[in-house]
């Protein structure tokens, strides 16, 4: 009788610890800087660590450098070892907190929130304000989010003789679903 009590005291408690965050190590960063007649500059990284704190309104996303992909292969090692050097920085990271979020309010429609945070990529800091979508969707969350980034705010170089054929800002779309954690909740039962 007791073994069964605490079997279902831990299972409710790890139930409730389980929902409080909602995550993803799928969601999808889309990367373009790309100019008009020049060569298209674009890659996806589809293993995107995404963490959604409701209790906080914690927004953490961490992309692996390495794991953007090219059209290209000569365009992803000049991206890799030239210009993000992702051997010296191999991530980078977004640590915000969503504003005016609350659980309660999502729903199947859309809501555009202000996320308020640091972004540090290739050894820099920087404080940025973002748009989020945010809605319900089955049993997760989806998070949709543009993140234009300069390449001067993160002291990225592009040789000057290929400068003219990269934009200055890219275009960087995060895309989401975040769910509990079914996979903890499931070796309990």
């Amino acid at each position: 009788m007791k073994k069964t009590t605490l079997l279902i005291l831990l299972f409710t408690a790890y139930s409730v610890i389980a929902q409080e965050k909602f995550f993803t190590n799928t969601g999808t960063v889309n990367f373009e800087a790309s100019v008009p007649f020049f060569e298209e500059v674009k890659a996806v990284n589809r293993q995107v660590a995404i963490l959604l704190e409701p209790r906080t309104s914690t927004f953490v996303c961490t992309v692996i450098i390495k794991d953007f992909r090219f059209k290209l292969d000569l365009m992803q090692e000049h991206f890799n070892e030239n210009y993000l050097e992702s051997h010296r920085y191999p991530k980078a990271v977004f640590k915000g907190k969503i504003q005016k979020f609350d659980l309660k309010d999502v729903s199947e429609v859309e809501k555009e929130y202000q996320v308020k945070g640091k972004l540090i990529m290739h050894g820099k800091t920087k404080e940025v304000i973002v748009s989020a979508l945010i809605k319900k969707v089955g049993d997760g969350i989806q998070i949709i989010s543009d993140f234009p980034i300069s390449m001067s705010d993160f002291n990225i170089q592009i040789p000057n003789r290929i400068a003219a054929k990269v934009s200055q800002t890219v275009n960087t779309e995060l895309i989401g679903i975040v769910r509990t954690n079914e996979s903890m909740y499931l070796t309990l039962k």
